[in-house]
């Protein structure tokens, strides 16, 4: 399962995408990437490449089997290397078909969404590769609870409607704000703070319902950003009298108006960045992207599509 996990990763290394961490789970590993591929071409590939390290790990273990003189049905402790192999070649190519069901969670659904939006629409493919996902879980679901009774068949079959209804909803909102410039969702009415301000003088500007973060300019430069679990954590142990400038971050993501705000929101996410964050123009602060508004912007976005349909 780990192997496998590291063939996507390197697959994605390779267009510079970068992983965050992987999880192992009782029906293989997951490992969270910055993007599943800027293109189709992309997608597949990187989706490919976990089953294509299951498939190289039976081949060779076939090959020693055969090389061996062990008959491929032998699973005997007596002859160690042996049995491990035939193990090795059994669990991989399991692994190998489960995987390659065109469902999502599972790679194969990825791969059905690389071919299926090659020349079409991204989202539905989605829909229709987590379509066949949640009819899977149902599937599994039914046969472990009814005839079965094996609880790991109904787990499994959770974990994939859950990954196949998480998948369909992220499509749908990433289309929303994707290629949509960060200027389009900031927000252009916002208040900033001197890093010499006390944090009482600005604990007056949150209860006003300016807002939640503040950048901290100095000269018209953006010198820090103070957030407001840091400003209520600091207010309890340090009190009202504190600067700003003793608590702000200046460790922090910036954007800029023309960037793409699916690729910024990305990108501060895999780097468990602030929610808040500053955009830069010309050396000025012109905007803050922030979740609130961010999720306003998509759901007006959404209902605006919904109107035109």
């Amino acid at each position: 399962m780990l192997f496998r996990s590291f063939g996507h990763i390197l697959m994605a290394r390779r267009f510079g995408i970068r992983t965050r961490d992987v999880t192992l789970l009782p029906i293989g590993g997951v490992a969270r990437l910055e993007s599943t591929g800027e293109t189709p071409l992309q997608e597949l590939a990187i989706a490919l490449a976990g089953p294509a390290v299951n498939l190289a790990i039976a081949t060779l273990a076939g090959v020693f089997v055969l090389a061996a003189g062990v008959p491929t049905t032998a699973i005997d402790p007596s002859t160690g290397a042996g049995s491990f192999a035939t193990w090795l070649i059994t669990t991989n190519l399991f692994l190998l078909g489960f995987n390659l069901i065109p469902a999502f969670p599972m790679d194969g659904g990825r791969v059905l969404r690389a071919v299926l939006s090659w020349k079409g629409d991204r989202v539905r493919a989605t829909r229709i590769a987590a379509g066949i996902g949640r009819g899977l879980a149902v599937v599994l679901g039914s046969v472990g609870l009814l005839m079965l009774r094996q609880p790991m068949l109904v787990f499994i079959a959770l974990f994939v409607w859950m990954g196949a209804s998480q998948e369909a909803e992220a499509a749908s909102t990433g289309a929303l704000i994707e290629g949509v410039p960060v200027r389009k969702a900031m927000l252009t009415n916002f208040r900033s703070v001197s890093p010499f301000d006390t944090l009482g003088e600005v604990s007056r500007l949150v209860l006003a319902g300016f807002q939640h973060d503040f950048p901290v300019v100095s000269n018209d430069e953006l010198v820090g950003l103070l957030l407001r679990d840091d400003l209520f954590l600091a207010l309890r142990e340090r009190g009202p009298e504190t600067l700003v400038g003793d608590v702000m971050r200046r460790s922090f993501a910036v954007a800029s108006p023309g960037e793409r705000l699916d690729r910024m929101l990305r990108r501060n996410q895999f780097d468990d960045g602030p929610s808040s964050i500053p955009v830069i123009e010309d050396g000025r602060v012109v905007g803050m992207v922030t979740a609130e508004n961010v999720g306003e912007y998509i759901m007006l976005s959404s209902a605006l599509a919904g109107r035109r349909r």
